[in-house]
């Protein structure tokens, strides 16, 4: 488990490595975002009533103008940005404070935070580093083995915690493979072609991994919540699992292949290691575990349930017959059950259940520690501006105006949907882009009248799929505080890492998205 201590030191390495006229160019973006967004506010507001907009249709230009200025420049805390619906909703007329505030407390909101509170479980009793080593061990310590074993746990943590939080988890078991071998004797230099790829490859699972389940990212929650609001559509876990999983499939050995072939001086096969070194420490590091805990197995059994709650919670569509979900059983009324109900039920349980050490398997300072809140306001914020662009009209205006891209083919839209997404999130916030694009998309969506999600699908998945730069996403920033990866090689398997994905989503969004 990472300490706090341990993170802290992890975020210093990140702002130390970062250069100083990168720091001063971000003050300035910032104070240029600080007016932008008021002048972006006005500009909107006068344009929009020039061309006979409906005042509220008006109205929510602006402000999503103003939002969106803020959030991508990050003139205030983006937390903050996400505040201001509940300012300027009811002051301009777009909506009630109460319907506006509602918006902060929709479902998947508690499905996040309930995911938080189990991977706090999760890292509380150790639970995560006996399911890493695991994977790791069984793969073995052939350079190309390890960074894919790696790559694998990492995967598979990300699937159910945050890409961030499996980051850090797995960072410092990365660290201590690479030190153990140095101080080993294994040659500096095979060392430093090792570190490379191995820790790109902990901050790109951690990414790819959190494709796989709606609770992987937060841009995952927010199309989820969206399209729940907007159209209706259910993204459980294991509709989302439909697509996920076979992209997690397919981009996780891309990403593998292209890290042993190009993020080192060398292709990573021709490295020969002094194996005993790696092999030793994992199993010292095994050993060091013990047998298992009676805290590690009881959350590994309230982590299992719940997992099969949210799978089987609605009917499962097997073709040749239909199993029902649990939702349906007598006595209980579907509608009023939701993926968050079953987060829920798992948090309170963690709470209850004790750990046979005489504690609980969770206390609330440990669980309130873990939740990011900027995070849940920034869902809020989304939200109740998804709401508005469907309340004031102003969904409909755009779906009209974007319709007249009829002439482009479906599967070029989508495309270029997915490279104006990745390529955006490299310099912003993958969740605040999202939350900013995903209206505008599903008004394009309604204007070519394709079906739900053939836009917004690919462009969420895009979201996580910024791979070159550090400050694109927090595992990429977290392992380039490690000090032994150059900028280049970031830059330069990111960029192919990009386009992969670009391929790779699209592609599987246009086979898929008229069964969704």
């Amino acid at each position: 488990m990472v300490r706090p201590s341990d993170a802290a030191e992890v975020k210093a390495d990140v702002a130390d490595s970062t250069p100083l006229n990168q720091g001063t160019t971000v003050r300035h973006l910032r104070r240029l975002g600080l007016g932008l967004g008021p002048a972006l506010f006005l500009l909107l507001e006068f344009s929009c009533r020039e061309r006979g907009w409906p005042l509220a249709a008006a109205h929510l230009a602006s402000v999503a103008g103003l939002m969106a200025a803020w959030w991508l420049t990050e003139a205030v805390p983006i937390p903050v940005t996400s505040l201001v619906p509940l300012v300027l909703f009811p002051l301009l007329g777009i909506s009630s404070g109460t319907e506006t505030a509602r918006q902060y407390a929709d479902p998947i909101i508690f499905l996040f935070i309930g995911g938080f509170i189990l991977a706090a479980a999760i890292q509380r009793s150790g639970l995560h580093r006996r399911l890493a080593l695991g994977i790791v061990g069984r793969l073995g310590v052939e350079p190309r083995r390890l960074v894919l074993g790696f790559m694998l746990a990492t995967a598979l943590v990300a699937m159910w915690v945050s890409n961030t939080a499996t980051a850090m988890l797995m960072l410092p078991i990365a660290l201590a493979v690479i030190l153990h071998l140095s101080d080993h004797g294994t040659r500096p230099e095979v060392t430093l072609q090792l570190g490379p790829p191995l820790l790109l490859g902990v901050a790109y699972a951690s990414s790819i991994g959190g494709m796989g389940t709606v609770l992987g990212t937060p841009p995952n929650l927010i199309l989820a919540g969206f399209l729940r609001r907007t159209t209706g559509l259910e993204l459980g876990f294991l509709r989302w699992l439909e697509f996920g999983l076979p992209l997690i499939v397919v981009f996780l050995p891309a990403a593998w292949w292209i890290l042993c072939r190009y993020a080192g001086e060398k292709p990573l096969g021709s490295l020969r290691l002094e194996l005993r070194d790696a092999e030793g420490y994992l199993a010292s590091a095994k050993a060091a575990l013990g047998p298992m805990s009676p805290a590690e197995r009881r959350v590994g059994l309230v982590f299992l349930v719940t997992v099969l709650a949210w799978v089987t919670r609605q009917p499962i569509d097997l073709e040749v017959l239909i199993l029902p979900g649990w939702s349906q059983l007598p006595g209980l009324e579907a509608a009023f059950l939701h993926d968050s109900t079953v987060a829920m039920t798992a948090a309170v349980a963690l709470f209850l259940l004790p750990d046979g050490e005489g504690r609980r398997l969770l206390d609330w300072p440990t669980a309130v520690s873990a939740i990011p809140w900027g995070t849940v306001l920034l869902f809020g914020g989304g939200f109740a501006l998804a709401a508005g662009f469907s309340s004031s009209g102003l969904a409909d205006l755009l779906g009209a105006m974007l319709g007249q891209l009829t002439a482009l083919p479906p599967w070029l839209i989508v495309l270029v949907v997915c490279v104006f997404m990745t390529f955006l999130t490299e310099l912003t916030s993958n969740t605040a882009t999202a939350t900013m694009v995903l209206p505008v998309l599903a008004a394009t969506e309604q204007g070519l009248g394709l079906p739900p999600s053939t836009l917004l699908l690919p462009a969420t998945l895009s979201a996580s799929c910024a791979f070159m730069l550090p400050v694109a996403t927090p595992p990429n920033a977290i392992v380039f505080g490690s000090g032994l990866i150059p900028m280049g090689t970031m830059a330069r398997v990111g960029l192919i890492l990009n386009l992969v994905g670009v391929f790779l989503i699209g592609g599987l969004s246009l086979l898929r998205s008229t069964s969704w």
